[in-house]
């Protein structure tokens, strides 16, 4: 049992049929806990009095869209983490900022449990609680979808309503969305036919390709050590540069994927995403990296990154292994400061400038044209030494059929 649960809380459907239900089968104190993490304010508008309705004795909430973007995002861009080579993370790394600071209200208000609204066949259960599990263990943790015998979206909106609770819920949603600064998916509907293309009402961030506009827009990125710190010449937080970046890059089309995924729990998902901004961000780092990161240190990266990726995908943020990558990531980053100019058009976000004070790349090595830093002669040795073995191989093979 418990005796005080702080609640996970988005004024959703499910959320505001998980209060009476903690305290219907629980008896005990609930706590809502809403997080910003840039979802918008037409989601956090009103939270704490349909909270308080719905049987909450308390409401917090959380601006953690700053140390969303700055301590979760930008360290798994850093890592060119990115999951089955096209998902960038959006709803993954906003579990455990999410989950840290409900963790942190629950000590405050002296919870001995916290609760989520995740079901049982998702990957957000796995998130929410491995990061409860890191960071306070003897917390329990409730997951009413695992437990209520509700199945239905129809059955939860007639026990809220048999509770008084008013809900603007319909009984038939067509899609499930999840949105916060960095991204928005979207999932269910006529997505879950694998044949039918995505319907055009699903977007919301970006503009189809005949929608964008025929002229290209330009925007310039500096980056210190990996970070972004301004956008167009003008210094901001990393919150600040992804939310005014989305709407830049959306116009353009930019940031959509539509994604067939494997999830943690075994099953395949598909998921169409959008993420502008973060589109824009990696491809100028990765621009960026390409004239300041030697060529071993580079592809070591992108292998490391690669089980980054898998750790943020699986929930395991606080994982030991996940905080030793990063220390390598953060060095590798270490000189990877300049500017960057990336194009944006009808879909594509390409790098055609870039420069720093650390680049690897000189004209001098690299021209087609005379010069007299590179003596060309110096490759044969170069290359009798580098196809030694296949040469050594070719006179084994020789020899042997002579014999």
């Amino acid at each position: 049992m418990a005796n005080k649960v702080v609640l996970a809380y988005s004024g959703g459907l499910d959320t505001s049929a998980i209060v009476p239900w903690l305290i219907d089968n629980y008896g005990c104190e609930v706590i809502a806990f809403a997080a910003d993490v840039g979802q918008g304010d037409e989601e956090l508008e009103g939270l704490e009095e349909k909270a308080k309705k719905s049987g909450a004795s308390q409401f917090y909430i959380a601006d953690l869209k700053r140390s969303f973007v700055e301590e979760f995002v930008f360290p798994t861009m850093i890592a060119n983490a990115v999951y089955e080579g096209r998902y960038l993370l959006g709803t993954s790394f906003a579990r455990p900022v999410i989950a840290r600071a409900q963790v942190e209200v629950a000590r405050k208000v002296g919870a001995d449990a916290v609760a989520h609204g995740c079901t049982g066949k998702g990957n957000d259960q796995v998130r929410f609680e491995s990061t409860v599990a890191a960071l306070a263990p003897d917390l329990k943790v409730i997951a009413p979808w695992r437990e209520w015998d509700l199945r239905s979206r129809e059955q939860i909106i007639d026990y809220v309503e048999a509770r008084g609770i008013s809900v603007t819920a319909s009984r038939t949603k067509i899609y499930s969305r999840d949105r916060n600064l960095w991204h928005i998916s979207h999932e269910g509907g006529a997505l879950e036919d694998l044949w039918n293309a995505p319907p055009d009402d699903i977007w919301m961030l970006t503009n189809s390709i005949d929608q964008a506009p025929d002229t290209p827009a330009d925007v310039t990125i500096e980056f210190e050590s990996g970070v972004p710190v301004a956008l167009n010449g003008k210094r901001l937080r990393g919150d600040e540069i992804v939310a005014a970046l989305n709407p830049i890059a959306g116009e353009h089309g930019v940031g959509r994927i539509d994604l067939v995924e494997n999830r943690l729990v075994g099953m395949k998902s598909r998921g169409c995403y959008e993420t502008p901004a973060g589109t824009v961000l990696y491809e100028a780092l990765r621009g960026l990296e390409e004239i300041v990161l030697d060529r071993e240190t580079r592809h070591e990266r992108d292998r490391l990154g690669l089980r980054f990726a898998e750790l943020v995908y699986n929930g395991q943020w606080f994982a030991p292994l996940r905080e030793a990558l990063w220390s390598f990531f953060e060095t590798v980053a270490r000189d990877v400061t300049g500017e960057v100019v990336v194009r944006l058009h009808k879909g594509h976000a390409t790098t055609v400038q870039r420069r720093s004070p650390n680049t690897l790349y000189d004209e001098r090595f690299a021209t087609f044209g005379e010069e007299d830093v590179y003596d060309q002669k110096h490759a044969e040795g170069f290359i009798r030494l580098f196809s030694l073995p296949q040469r050594i191989a070719a006179i084994r093979k020789q020899t042997g059929a002579h014999a």
